[in-house]
């Protein structure tokens, strides 16, 4: 297998991973003032989180430094081109990170009220951008022959796009809403157990209609298996939350949204940014990828340094694994 592969795998394998475990992270985030009826409950929300959200960040700090290292072209082409939803993703991060942190600093309400609203604006904006993002990656975007953009921002807003964003958006809803239910208690965990009975039908009906239009845009037999299984994985996942079963409920939205990411990604190769306009302005695996040196570089690195990694985040997992109660909480 050649190398450009190889790393067209390992950063799809990134993103993947960011989703899954961020995808949950925005959906407690955007679900904490509503299913928190009272201080302690909001707290309770949040502190099953804490522990993590910061962790799963690194997932996309690599995945990014990765594209720009192993696809400078790419790198380079999607963060001009794309580069006002990008930057509102890295507001929208920052603005939740620093809200995490700060919203227990002072006791008034008022200010913890703009800190919870700080949080959902942080959790919804980037689950609607990088739907969008990713689906204009898919689709392609104007590109010319020298894979410069020659859209607007209002080219990355159509239909296809905004469909992907709705999608990501009620996916993490409710895959944050079982992550809930997994980790909570009492009256919360069944608020939380509802909320995904709700959004799940909602979240199933987006995305089987997402894929299928990703499939007639660009398709391959793995294309089609993913995003079958990915279908399926989801419906597991809701018939689980249904009857209760909060570990089975989130191992399904957990496979859902990680063979989904797979799935575009799968039918994107071996392209890595399509051209609408020109066919010379594609970026490829190939015309886009560092040289064999740097790219036999890093997978050394990478394959000493990723078990590590992987292993110290699922100990952490390990040690944050039981439920939280809101007796725990403060309730000031």
């Amino acid at each position: 297998m050649e190398l450009t592969t190889v790393w067209f795998g390992l950063i799809a394998t990134l993103f993947t991973g960011y989703f899954i475990l961020e995808g949950f992270d925005f959906g407690v985030g955007i679900l904490a003032r509503l299913i928190g009826r009272t201080e302690a409950e909001r707290r309770t929300a949040i502190a099953t989180i804490g522990p993590v959200w910061d962790g799963n960040e690194v997932w996309l700090i690599t995945a990014g430094g990765a594209m720009f290292a192993a696809f400078p072209e790419w790198y380079a082409t999607l963060f001009s081109g794309f580069y006002l939803p990008l930057l509102l993703i890295l507001i929208a991060l920052i603005l939740r990170g620093v809200a995490f942190e700060y919203r227990d600093k002072r006791p008034e309400p008022q200010w913890r009220n703009r800190w919870d609203n700080a949080i959902f604006i942080g959790s919804l904006l980037p689950a609607a951008l990088w739907g969008i993002t990713f689906a204009n990656i898919v689709a392609g975007v104007p590109l010319d022959a020298d894979h410069e953009y020659t859209g607007t921002g209002l080219t990355l807003l159509n239909p296809y796009a905004l469909l992907g964003g709705a999608t990501t958006t009620a996916l993490f809803i409710t895959h944050g809403a079982v992550f809930l239910a997994l980790k909570t208690t009492d009256d919360l965990r069944h608020r939380a157990n509802r909320i995904a009975g709700t959004t799940g039908p909602a979240a199933a009906a987006l995305a089987v209609g997402f894929l299928t239009w990703t499939l007639t845009i660009r398709a391959n037999p793995a294309a089609i298996a993913l995003a079958v299984t990915a279908t399926l994985a989801l419906l597991a996942a809701l018939a689980a939350n249904r009857v209760r079963r909060e570990g089975w409920a989130f191992t399904g939205t957990a496979t859902a949204t990680g063979l989904a990411v797979a799935a575009l990604f799968a039918a994107l190769f071996p392209n890595v940014l399509p051209s609408t306009t020109d066919t010379a302005g594609t970026l490829t695996t190939t015309n886009a990828a560092s040289t064999t040196y740097t790219l036999t570089i890093m997978t050394w690195v990478a394959a000493l340094l990723t078990p590590v990694v992987l292993l110290y985040q699922s100990w952490t997992y390990w040690v944050f694994r039981n439920r939280v109660s809101v007796a725990d909480q403060p309730s000031h």
